[in-house]
């Protein structure tokens, strides 16, 4: 069993001060001010005194890290895992870019099993399949050469039971849209993204099945007063919910706040879209079959055009409540519930409350991440005792 004690803690509903969670296994199965939460003398303790515990974060868009791509090498989507904690990230969805169907397929075996714990590290849920289905004018980082026209035929055998859960691909394109609602009836979540729709084009897409948008303003049409475009169509159905990557330099701090004042933290999902360049000093790196040039502040292509971002996903955090003003609370809602929710993970993650698992991150006072729990088990320490 594992009890933290003392900190400030983040539930759904209230901010409990001097709480405590008690967790017995991968289950919490207590939460309340240290005085009412009891445990056993062979519990492991932590005393969290002077910080703040929330939920584990979920990241929905990450093509690597620690100088691994995802797309050049599936097979190290473990290795990452085990250090993502370090970032807060709990739960992820390891991103392929467009690429041969080939590597779609070898990826798909590489989280075979993956809702079983990693091994000491963050959980792969399954696959983000950014491509190839997508609009060669909103191509940004993915090579030209692998793009491909929708077909029922490409998708034989995405489903989430196989790896697969969040598909992004263009709405406009010919045949995309029995692509959309063959996904969704497989319970696949699609999402608009590296598009050049209009706004009937999206919300056809919309009513088709789309639920998400990647990278909102990245990689779609400018919003615009007399065509809004897939923006316009992400920004004011209800439907949707909205990734937006939020490292200062994808989208500038006045864009954040605007899509924050109209979603909100219920429909705005921060994600890293973060290169194999995070975690690592300035240098070269890839993602997919595209060398990237990465300094202290970004990651561009050789022509400079923007290709993921360097910046984890407590940095976004950080960064939402700095461009928006809002609440921790509120803030946290789109790396945790609202994810969660997307993925349809809302009955056992994303919250601090009993029979959720025990994905727990203690924050610092600055928002640091200090600690990170996956499954009950502390898989990161900043610093140790």
């Amino acid at each position: 069993m594992l009890r933290i004690s003392n900190a400030t803690v983040f539930t759904p509903d209230r901010r409990i001060q001097d709480g405590a969670v008690l967790a017995d296994g991968r289950w919490i199965v207590e939460v309340g001010t240290s005085h009412e939460v009891s445990w056993p003398e062979s519990a492991q303790t932590l005393d969290a005194s002077g910080l703040l515990l929330v939920p584990g974060f979920i990241e929905l868009q990450l093509n690597g890290a620690f100088g691994h791509d995802f797309t050049s090498d599936p097979s190290s989507i473990w290795p990452v895992a085990k250090k993502l904690p370090r970032f807060g990230v709990t739960t992820f969805l390891p991103t392929i870019i467009t690429s041969p169907l080939e590597t779609i397929a070898a990826a798909q075996k590489a989280v075979a099993g993956s809702a079983v714990d990693a091994a000491g590290g963050a959980v792969p849920l399954g696959l983000h399949l950014e491509g190839p289905f997508l609009n060669s004018e909103k191509k940004g980082a993915h090579d030209a050469a692998y793009l491909r026209r929708p077909d029922l035929a490409a998708i034989d055998g995405w489903s989430p039971e196989q790896g697969v859960r969040l598909v992004t691909l263009a709405p406009e394109l010919p045949g995309a849209l029995e692509l959309i609602s063959a996904l969704t009836d497989r319970a696949v979540v699609v999402s608009a993204g590296h598009s050049a729709a209009s706004y009937v084009e999206a919300m056809s897409g919309i009513g088709a099945g789309i639920r998400y948008g990647t990278h909102l303003f990245n990689a779609m049409a400018p919003l615009h007063q007399r065509e809004p475009g897939v923006a316009g169509a992400v920004l004011t159905d209800p439907r949707v919910v909205a990734g937006i990557i939020c490292d200062g330099f994808h989208t500038h701090p006045a864009m954040v706040k605007l899509a924050w004042q109209a979603l909100g933290g219920r429909r705005l999902n921060l994600v890293s879209d973060a290169i194999a360049a995070l975690g690592m000093l300035p240098g070269r790196y890839s993602i997919g079959h595209s060398r990237i040039n990465v300094d202290d502040t970004c990651a561009r292509l050789l022509d400079g055009t923007l290709a993921g971002s360097i910046v984890g996903l407590d940095g976004a955090l950080r960064n939402l409540l700095a461009f928006t003003g809002c609440a921790l609370e509120e803030g946290l809602q789109t790396i945790t519930t609202t994810p969660a929710s997307v993925m349809g993970l809302g009955a056992n993650r994303g919250t601090i409350a009993p029979r959720h698992l025990a994905d727990l991150v203690l924050l610092t006072p600055d928002l640091q991440v200090h600690t990170t729990v996956v499954a009950g088990k502390v898989v990161y320490q900043a610093h140790k005792p």
